[in-house]
């Protein structure tokens, strides 16, 4: 997702992991209950990425509902909702 901005991830309701990480997002604005965090990565990475973005954001009002692979596993969906 090139250049996240929050009006981009309300329309999505999917940011990445990256994206999180990196706090270039503030999503105190975005409007939904539910939001996906993507992880891209190779070797498993993928899962500590999605992972530290859910214990980054439960911090900041969100639980993490469940966690899938999708494309053959390397990508993952941490599927959060707001508290």
């Amino acid at each position: 997702m090139p250049h996240e901005t929050v009006e981009s991830v309300a329309r999505s309701r999917a940011i990445t992991a990256a994206a999180v990480l990196q706090q270039l997002v503030d999503l105190r604005a975005y409007p939904h209950r539910h939001l996906a965090v993507v992880a891209y990565a190779a070797g498993g990475d993928n899962i500590s990425q999605a992972l530290a973005a859910a214990d980054y954001l439960s911090h900041t009002g969100w639980e993490l509902v469940t966690l899938t692979e999708v494309g053959g596993g390397r990508t993952l969906l941490a599927i959060m909702r707001r508290r």
